[in-house]
């Protein structure tokens, strides 16, 4: 287990140059306790003809720093074809292991805000089945997520009179047409209509490639309501006009 090999770029990297590790225990002396024991694993294994491929773990250069490698750990091998020993050979993954957490990180506030967001969200795959349902869509429509995961949005969720229309700016959405402002009904788990405002937009993968809809929405059902309020209110205030019995004349400005 001791280093009898040792190039330029793991000197670069890591800090140690060739006499810093010569004749120096690898695992005992370069690798952290918490990967000791798995490192000493894949080369013994390599030590009995055993290798391994694409294995991830940590070095420290000498100023304290996380180098994030992966190795592949082959069997060496005497003109008789005698094990002597192990090659290494080790990638520098440090920006890419850095770029994934960071990018874990970003889809956990991504959730975590979707989740509580003020605003009904839900998404759908490419074949219509319910993908995301934030709490707000849980609350107003009493459909937990457990309720709506895997079913489809539109045959099971939508109101035969409004089937076709929400299909059609769906469907749009994963052609890459996009729709704001579309009203439509839902309904409670209690029979209760809500009134929800819908921007439609089209969810891709890092490819670019389509792969479902996210619909965030607005509930302006008391908005609704206030609107059928003031139309009765004004029809009503016309039928009085119309029918009173005193003539009655308006002028413009």
């Amino acid at each position: 287990g001791l280093v009898n090999e040792w190039n330029n770029k793991a000197a670069e990297i890591t800090g140690y140059a060739r006499e810093d590790v010569f004749d120096k225990n690898l695992v005992e002396n370069f690798i952290t306790d918490e990967y000791k024991e798995q490192v000493k694993d894949v080369l013994d294994k390599a030590l009995g003809g055993q290798e391994t491929a694409n294995f991830e773990f940590p070095l420290f250069t000498t100023a304290g720093a996380r180098v994030e490698v992966l190795l592949n750990a082959t069997t060496r091998r005497d003109a008789g074809g005698e094990i002597v020993g192990v090659v290494g050979v080790g990638q520098d993954i440090t920006e890419r292991k850095q770029a994934e957490r960071e990018f874990a990180r970003v889809a956990q506030d991504l959730r975590q805000l979707i989740d509580t967001a003020n605003a009904p969200i839900f998404g759908i795959d490419k074949d219509g089945l319910v993908n995301e349902w934030n709490n707000k869509a849980a609350e107003i429509t009493g459909y937990a997520r457990e309720d709506v995961f895997d079913k489809n949005l539109v045959e099971n969720f939508i109101t035969d009179e409004y089937k076709e229309q929400v299909k059609d700016v769906l469907d749009k959405a994963l052609g890459g047409q996009e729709t704001a402002n579309f009203e439509f009904p839902l309904f409670t788990t209690a029979g209760a209509r809500v009134e929800v405002l819908l921007n439609a937009t089209t969810r891709r993968d890092a490819g670019g490639e389509i792969v479902g809809v996210v619909g965030v929405g607005q509930d302006i059902t008391e908005r609704k309501q206030a609107e059928r309020e003031f139309a009765r209110v004004a029809q009503d205030l016309r039928q009085l006009i119309d029918t009173a019995n005193a003539p009655i004349f308006g002028i413009d400005k």
